[in-house]
């Protein structure tokens, strides 16, 4: 899947040959670069193709329909944004990996206004597509259950095991500060020193959860 934090807005590829799962890959990321720049209605067959360096054609190849393509999409970038942190947690210490994705979800590449612009195109489609919704609900219990696994982790650990319906609330509870400081960070980040927003999601989280959260260690 294409990584939606380093999205090259407005590059438009030279046609060449190039394996199918790599064609597939351009067409998707062509796709969020023409949300990201003006909405899903940006994003035409035309517009994609040329940026993807492809023929019109080719797109029905690899896809059914434009709807197709939009949705497949928009799962991209749901799936690159929540692995981009996940693989941050689980690079780090058991001890630390709670507090890595936190601050993960407060920095590039997941803190990215590329990203935000991206994911507020196909937003404004949820409640009109099913399928699209069942993207965007599916990707928010993905982001809900991580945290919830880590939370549990972090009080096992300290010999006060939760119960699930507790860890269950704490992660729908954190997730919603972290969709703030992210919508944010994202939107005004000169209003942010840097490190200001995993700070704050560090304390905010800390005090929600009752126990301390400290600075995760540069991993090395």
């Amino acid at each position: 899947m294409p990584d939606s934090g380093n999205i090259d807005v407005g590059v438009r590829r030279a046609w060449q040959r190039a394996p199918e799962a790599e064609r597939r890959a351009d067409l998707i990321q062509a796709t969020i670069d023409c949300v990201a720049d003006g909405g899903i209605a940006a994003a035409t067959v035309r517009e994609v193709a040329a940026r993807a360096g492809v023929s019109n054609g080719l797109i029905r190849h690899h896809f059914a329909s434009k709807e197709a393509l939009v949705q497949a999409a928009y799962q991209a970038l749901v799936e690159a944004m929540n692995g981009q942190a996940e693989e941050a947690a689980r690079a780090a210490p058991p001890e630390q990996r709670l507090a890595c994705f936190i601050t993960a979800n407060t920095r590039p590449p997941v803190l990215d206004a590329r990203s935000l612009s991206a994911w507020a195109g196909f937003v404004g489609s949820i409640h009109c597509y099913p399928v699209m919704a069942a993207i965007h609900r599916a990707g928010y219990l993905r982001f809900c259950e991580f945290l919830q696994s880590h939370i549990a982790a972090h009080f096992t650990r300290r010999g006060r095991p939760l119960a699930t319906s507790t860890t269950a609330r704490h992660a729908r509870q954190i997730a919603a500060l972290i969709d703030g400081l992210w919508l944010e960070g994202c939107l005004a980040p000169d209003l942010f020193a840097d490190g200001d927003l995993a700070k704050l999601a560090l304390d905010a989280a800390g005090r929600l959860l009752d126990t301390d959260l400290t600075e995760p260690e540069p991993l090395t």
